[in-house]
């Protein structure tokens, strides 16, 4: 944007028309959403068509009670501590009560920072793993519908 003179949204429409054909709905998912009676967020780098894309496609997208997108935050991307901290006053968010879920692991520090639990989603895409080994990480998984069916199991127990 800075350097080439690029429009930050022609950018992100170009970069996130992808073909999501292989992107099935995931019922497993979608059941164990709806179990959780806490607030649930998407806070993406990406666009908000981009979250609606992949949303409808799994099957979740009414299960969320806001989007965060790039352009929520002027177009400072995670991990910068701005976007954190807009999102936390955007939907009155209390750290000490979040649990943050990320499948790029660098983008968890800002999260720790302010005070959140900090979940990997387990990847070995390059920028995806890189500094997945540092203490601000709180747990490492490897699915997320299976994640989240085991906190359930573990609320009703």
């Amino acid at each position: 944007m800075i350097h080439h003179n690029i429009n930050a949204n022609e950018f992100l429409e170009y970069v996130h028309d992808i073909d999501l054909e292989f992107m099935k709905k995931d019922l497993v998912l979608r059941a164990e959403l709806l179990k959780l009676k806490s607030k649930k967020f998407v806070f993406t780098n990406g666009s908000h068509s981009h979250i609606k894309n992949i949303t409808k496609s799994l099957g979740i997208e009414d299960l969320f009670d806001g989007a965060f997108d790039i352009t929520d935050c002027n177009f400072i991307p995670k991990p910068a501590i701005e976007p954190y901290k807009k999102l936390i006053s955007k939907f009155d968010i209390n750290p000490k009560e979040t649990v943050f879920i990320e499948d790029i692991a660098k983008n968890l520090e800002p999260a720790k920072m302010l005070g959140m639990k900090t979940v990997w989603l387990i990847n070995d895409e390059y920028w995806g793993k890189k500094d997945s080994d540092k203490d601000f990480i709180d747990l490492k998984i490897k699915n997320l519908s299976s994640f989240l069916k085991e906190i359930n199991i573990l609320k009703v127990a």
